[in-house]
């Protein structure tokens, strides 16, 4: 059973940008590491229930912290009151406090607590470990590939966290 794309899409792709196909197996590609991350978290984790949401919030979390839930909210693209209700949700787990903002005493900000950055560390070292697992069984032309396509992996992150440009759909 091969975990790769059909040829037949890969060869109709000119490697233009813009070009769909390359657009839909990039896709396909994330898509598809997203999902064996998600699924083999549970091999060394087989307890955890955490919810990748409230994960996202611990990450962002662990880069800017204390942060009002309007920034979480803008930082994961969501709604203000769904980051508010997944703050609440990890405030009862106690992953999170909520304090008042120094700067602001009207307003309050989000902070880990030790349970929320050992649960991020944990999950980030089994996430590391079956990334690390899963590299070294490819051979290294592959390994070198990866290794080669990260600077430009991060760059379509950032240009993907822009706003569209609407003047960009009939390139």
């Amino acid at each position: 059973m091969s975990a790769q794309p059909s040829t037949e899409a890969s060869s109709s792709s000119s490697g233009l940008v813009g070009d769909e196909p390359d657009a839909r197996l990039l896709t396909e590609a994330v898509t598809r590491l997203r999902r064996a991350l998600r699924s083999s978290i549970r091999t060394d984790y087989p307890w955890e229930t955490l919810p990748m949401a409230q994960v996202e919030l611990l990450q962002v979390l662990g880069e800017h912290s204390p942060a009002r839930v309007s920034d979480l909210a803008a930082r994961r693209r969501l709604a203000p009151s769904t980051v508010s209700g997944l703050i609440g949700q990890m405030i009862n787990s106690g992953l999170v406090a909520r304090d008042v903002d120094s700067a602001d005493r009207r307003a309050s900000v989000v902070t880990l607590t030790d349970a929320g950055r050992e649960k991020l560390a944990a999950w980030t070292t089994a996430h590391e470990r079956r990334i690390d697992a899963a590299l070294a069984a490819l051979d290294e032309g592959a390994r070198t590939a990866i290794t080669n396509a990260l600077p430009a992996l991060f760059q379509l992150a950032e240009h993907l966290g822009e706003p569209a440009d609407d003047n960009a759909e009939g390139h």
